[in-house]
């Protein structure tokens, strides 16, 4: 079964059971170069599963990706435009969500299941790659015309006068974001200011908390563990006798000091001082650590050694977990990170030391032990 499409390209669909495909994949157009995977603007319920594992749970984020090279959505002929993204695959989903009811070409580089922006960061979504792509793919043959729609947030990677000395093809950035291409093609490649904007507002931000709570659970399970055995080491007397007096206070801190700086330091980014993400986590986790500390001075921090240690542990702690947020926001650049670095190593390797000096304090002292 076929129909019609373009300039005598043909859009064959197939027997999904007797040719090995993904199954988001739902036809071939035949070209000069081969034929092409047809893939839906839809989105089938697994792939919106897929978009939830990755948003809300960080799930098979580093292999959620799709073969690079050309694919067609709707029924793309040789002057339909060719729009290029990554082959993370939820950069590819949402790239042909906003195609309803276009015709378009989209090409797929090997950013090794990275995202537009950090690929273009790590060099991944640069210049040779889309040289060799236009190449793998023929894409001169497919196409009459030599124009390029790259992602804004591209931009960093590739090196436009190479590709087009390269290639013949010419590099034009769409909008920031893809539900904007829709209305810049149709205004025939002309972005407003407004498609220029890198917006990253509230609602953005807490789309992207998940990536840095989930990571940073997995250490947090970790840190549980230890608690429970530091705390509950007794040189005599009953096992694990301290956990629930001292124990299951230090937890507490620690999981606050977790949801502090993975949640409430990027929802409240642009409000806290400081540019320094670093400075930033370390004031949020560190009013959180006192605030918690007051109300429960008395009974479960009654150790001078154990409050001190917890003032100077959980800040830090949530310091260094806040930074890991300046991979996912438009806030910073390398450069920056680069510059955080500098003093904010130094700074956690010698909280870490001041840290565990106390705690060996605090439990000589639990023992009775030379104090």
């Amino acid at each position: 079964m076929s129909s019609q499409g373009g300039c005598c390209q043909n859009v064959e669909l197939f027997d999904l059971r007797a040719v090995k495909s993904p199954p988001w994949v739902k036809g071939f157009i035949t070209t000069a170069a081969g034929s092409i995977p047809v893939v839906p603007a839809m989105w089938s319920r697994s792939e919106r599963r897929g978009r939830l594992k990755c948003r809300l749970f960080n799930a098979h984020r580093m292999n959620y990706t799709v073969d690079p090279g050309i694919y067609a959505v709707g029924a793309p002929d040789r002057r339909s435009p060719v729009l290029v993204t990554a082959n993370y695959k939820l950069s590819f989903d949402l790239l042909r969500k906003e195609l309803t009811g276009i015709d378009a070409w989209i090409l797929v580089l090997n950013t090794r299941g990275i995202n537009v922006w950090c690929a273009a960061g790590k060099g991944t979504f640069g210049t040779e790659e889309l040289i060799n792509r236009i190449r793998a793919t023929r894409l001169d043959e497919i196409v009459e015309h030599r124009r390029l729609i790259l992602p804004q947030l591209g931009a960093p990677g590739v090196q436009a006068h190479i590709v087009k000395e390269h290639t013949g093809f010419a590099v034009a950035y769409g909008p920031v974001y893809a539900r904007d291409l829709p209305a810049y093609l149709l205004a025939g490649g002309k972005a407003t200011a407004k498609m220029r904007e890198v917006r990253f507002g509230f609602r953005e931000r807490l789309e992207l908390t998940p990536m840095e709570i989930v990571p940073a659970l997995k250490g947090f399970l970790i840190f549980l563990a230890a608690v429970f055995v530091l705390f509950g080491l007794q040189p005599q007397g009953i096992l694990f006798r301290s956990i629930a007096s001292s124990g299951i206070p230090v937890m507490i801190l620690g999981a606050a000091a977790l949801l502090a700086s993975t949640f409430l330091t990027p929802l409240l980014l642009p409000w806290i001082p400081f540019r320094s993400f670093a400075l930033k986590g370390f004031l949020v986790s560190g009013v959180t650590t006192a605030l918690l500390v007051v109300l429960m001075r008395g009974q479960a921090l009654e150790s001078a050694y154990l409050l001190a240690f917890s003032l100077v542990f959980f800040p830090a702690a949530g310091s260094y977990l806040a930074l890991q947020f300046t991979g996912s926001t438009s806030f910073t650049s390398i450069s920056g990170v680069r510059k955080e670095l500098k003093f904010a190593l130094p700074l956690y390797i010698g909280a870490g030391g001041v840290s565990l000096i106390l705690f060996v304090l605090y439990k000589l002292q639990e023992w009775g032990i030379g104090l």
